[in-house]
């Protein structure tokens, strides 16, 4: 590992996976986090006041949280950290009670660019949310093994080895039990597991989760292997930077985004195509007085750190990098850069990005895609098309991105956090109390 680090950050990062199964369970551990700093929520549909102090707001699986320091004028500009709270996996259907030669099956839908050979032979959990007949929605999680997609074996398909194909229809389908399919099943046990009658569920947005643990690797436990790396890892270390940031004398307004539904485009109402963020700065802005002219200038000055995991060279396939960008895990951030704009990287990005990492001591690492290869996006090009606030796009380096279970250095969560908070506080402070020294 080439820099020391805080390992307490890393445990309290594994604590924030494992209790964080879908997007909204994320966003409930976070605005459990920013209570507990002395941030209070407020409703979207309650007028904004412009005191200073924490805020943030839920809507589904997105969050928003801003502090307005001491002296903020109407015209002050925003600091903000961008990232997702979803990741690929398995979804369940409207009608999920299915099956076939006496197994019980739940119907399932591929959600993201998942790599559909890791929900293979796992043991799978189910997570998400109740909507009730009362307008009440209820968080639910069985975190035990409940589901299994299991592989043919090797004697009914002798050339698996040579290349594994799965039809997303007829291959995915999670078995639970045997006996025939009963209509309403599934609803009628996860009302049991959250104390609800089943006649009061009317819908219902649920998901599969790996059950394993997150849990350090290797002989020296220098690696992290767990599911939702991507991009959790981003928003745990967004939240701890935010709240180191508060309370501190700014000269701009730290603002954390986690958005949902970056992992299928971004296009929903808590997605970064919504106009969530943009409401919630334009309302901080006029809560604290300001006009249209202010909001404009405000914006003008604002700048953005848009962050998700990012690829660490593979050392089984380096032949798929670009051969002068060779980002490694453990050796701190990577700055993303696509001149054909998936990422929204540009020049200024980068010395901004450097210099916060300067300040915080932190190493950083440059990542282009191979010329042959196409590059992912983030929701960095989104935010600045859609407000016209400057952003750079950065990253942890990971391994087996989008697997449902991905690997990372055990020292890179705590670096992109002091980063992220050094972006969010250019006057100095720590995500976890103090810098990474060299």
């Amino acid at each position: 590992m080439n820099a020391p680090f805080d390992r307490d950050h890393t445990d309290d990062l594994l604590g924030f996976l494992a209790g964080s199964p879908s997007p909204y369970h994320a966003v409930a551990n976070a605005a459990s986090r920013l209570e507990k700093a002395g941030f209070r929520q407020v409703e979207e549909s309650a007028a904004f006041d412009g005191a200073a102090g924490g805020r943030y707001l839920v809507r589904g699986g997105a969050l928003v949280a801003w502090y307005v320091p001491e002296g903020a004028g109407a015209a002050t500009p925003f600091r903000v950290v961008g990232a997702h709270t979803d990741s690929p996996n398995l979804r369940i259907k409207p009608i999920p009670d299915t099956g076939a030669h006496g197994w019980k099956q739940l119907a399932v839908e591929v959600y993201g660019g998942t790599l559909l050979n890791t929900w293979l032979d796992r043991d799978l959990g189910l997570s998400g949310r109740l909507a009730l007949r009362d307008g009440r929605q209820v968080l639910v999680n069985v975190d035990r093994p409940l589901l299994r997609v299991p592989q043919l074996a090797i004697h009914l398909d002798r050339g698996v080895n040579d290349g594994l194909k799965l039809d997303r229809q007829r291959h995915m389908t999670p078995l639970w039990g045997i006996g025939q399919p009963r209509e309403g099943e599934l609803i009628e046990f996860l009302a049991a597991e959250v104390g609800v009658a089943a006649g009061e569920v009317l819908g219902f947005d649920l998901m599969t989760h790996s059950v394993e643990p997150p849990a350090y690797l290797g002989r020296d436990r220098e690696l992290v292997a767990a599911p939702r790396l991507d991009n959790l890892l981003s928003v745990h270390a967004a939240v701890a930077a935010l709240t180191s940031a508060a309370g501190r004398d700014l000269d701009h307004i730290p603002v954390v985004a986690a958005f949902d539904h970056e992992e299928n485009g971004s296009q929903s109402d808590t997605g970064a195509e919504s106009p969530l963020l943009g409401r919630v700065l334009a309302r901080s802005v006029h809560a604290r007085g300001g006009d249209l002219e202010d909001r404009a200038r405000a914006l003008a000055g604002s700048f953005c750190l848009s962050s998700d995991t990012g690829h660490a060279v593979h050392p089984n396939y380096a032949e798929r990098h670009d051969p002068d960008h060779h980002p490694v895990v453990g050796a701190g951030p990577i700055l993303k850069v696509n001149v054909n704009q998936r990422y929204a990287t540009d020049g200024r990005g980068r010395a901004v990005f450097a210099a916060a990492c300067e300040r915080a001591g932190v190493p950083w690492q440059s990542f282009v895609s191979h010329n042959a290869m196409p590059c992912g996006t983030t929701i960095g090009p989104i935010t600045a098309a859609r407000h016209g606030i400057a952003t750079v796009d950065v990253g942890a380096a990971i391994l087996s991105m989008h697997s449902a279970r991905e690997l990372c250095a055990a020292n890179d969560p705590f670096l992109l956090a002091n980063a992220m908070t050094a972006f969010l506080d250019e006057r100095g402070g720590t995500a976890a109390g103090r810098p990474w020294q060299g």
